[in-house]
């Protein structure tokens, strides 16, 4: 099945305007969608960041490329931009444009507490529940199966996919993205040791989210112990992700898939973490520090730096110490070898 698609459609060239691109070749192309290269047909656009597609340049149909300047490329029309990917984010906002998904107002099979605030521009869909003192924002749209807890607020123009909660008192700011299955305030995990077993320590903080962060389905960010978790302005967190109590987390980090963060841990602004990386509580990650897919994390790390493995160590020392472990069958051959060699002459 193919995507939906603009109906007009946009010229190369109106495109090439819009997004502040250069057009080689034919300008009045008419772009209606866009695909991969490796499928893209006459009226679609695609585009090559990554050197290992430049191979299909030779062979897509496409109506025209998104492509960097020094790409040599003459079969199909041309946008050029420095930053094809940037750039082709963009022109797919213009041929897919944003539909509200449920319309303005409070559908009647919502649920919603006489002492909750929602404003009249906001959109509450079917089957949402908002409780007592709870707020929403302006433009903001909770699909369906929406749950607020008590005095938890939604900012501006949010967009709430079905099946999110919201538990009490958390707070969300404007234009964040929450994706199905999201729960924002659940419990953190603490307890403590007794002689009749272990005994559940209260849960008595709260969420903060900052402005144009969005968050991918199924992922979990734990109320704080006594005071907040905070997720800091444009961060960008995948599906099923775990967020301890009491995390900290700065602003534009890029945290991807099932990565672990536990109790207590401090982010930096631009950190990123890559998939299944787990990282103990109480350690700092300085602004612009990168962990590699499937590290362990046990310490603090400084600021810019590059870490992987489990345990992280920086990138180049991981990454010469596989390099030598790939090595290690072949030199316990020669050992043995030269074990041989050397009992053979201790017999003479």
């Amino acid at each position: 099945m193919k995507p939906s698609s603009s109906s007009q459609g946009f010229t190369l060239a109106d495109l090439a305007a819009r997004v502040g691109g250069e057009v080689e070749g034919d300008g009045q192309v008419m772009i209606r969608s866009a695909a991969p290269i490796e499928t893209a047909g006459p009226e679609q656009i695609c585009f090559v960041a990554n050197a290992k597609y430049l191979k299909f340049l030779e062979t897509t149909t496409a109506g025209a490329v998104v492509l960097a300047p020094a790409v040599p490329c003459d079969r199909i029309p041309i946008l050029r931009h420095p930053n094809p990917y940037y750039v082709f984010a963009q022109i797919v906002d213009l041929l897919f444009p944003d539909q509200r998904l449920v319309a303005v107002g409070i559908d009647p099979a919502a649920v919603i507490d006489p002492e909750a605030i929602v404003d009249p521009l906001a959109a509450v869909g079917p089957f949402c529940h908002i409780n007592r003192g709870a707020v929403v924002g302006a433009g903001c749209q909770l699909v369906s199966g929406v749950y607020l807890g008590e005095r938890a607020q939604l900012g501006s123009n949010c967009l709430i996919y079905p099946g999110v909660k919201i538990m009490k008192e958390c707070r969300v700011g404007d234009r964040v993205i929450l994706h199905p299955g999201v729960v924002i305030g659940s419990d953190g995990f603490g307890f403590a040791e007794s002689p009749q077993g272990l005994k559940k320590i209260k849960q008595v903080g709260w969420v903060e989210i900052g402005d144009d962060v969005e968050i991918g389905s199924n992922t979990t960010v734990d109320r704080g112990a006594l005071g907040p978790t905070r997720i800091g302005r444009g961060t960008k967190v995948d599906n099923l992700v775990q967020i301890g109590h009491n995390v900290e987390i700065g602003q534009h980090c890029i945290i991807v898939s099932q990565v672990g963060i536990s109790g207590s841990t401090k982010l930096g602004n631009g950190v990123i973490l890559a998939g299944q990386a787990g990282l103990v509580g109480h350690i700092e990650l300085g602004d612009g520090a990168r962990v590699g897919a499937q590290s362990g994390v046990a310490k603090s790390i400084p600021p810019g730096r590059s870490m992987f493995g489990s345990p992280a160590r920086e990138a180049m020392a991981s990454m010469r110490i596989d390099a030598a472990l790939s090595r290690l069958p072949e030199l316990l051959k020669r050992v043995r070898k030269i074990e041989k060699k050397l009992g053979d002459g201790s017999a003479d």
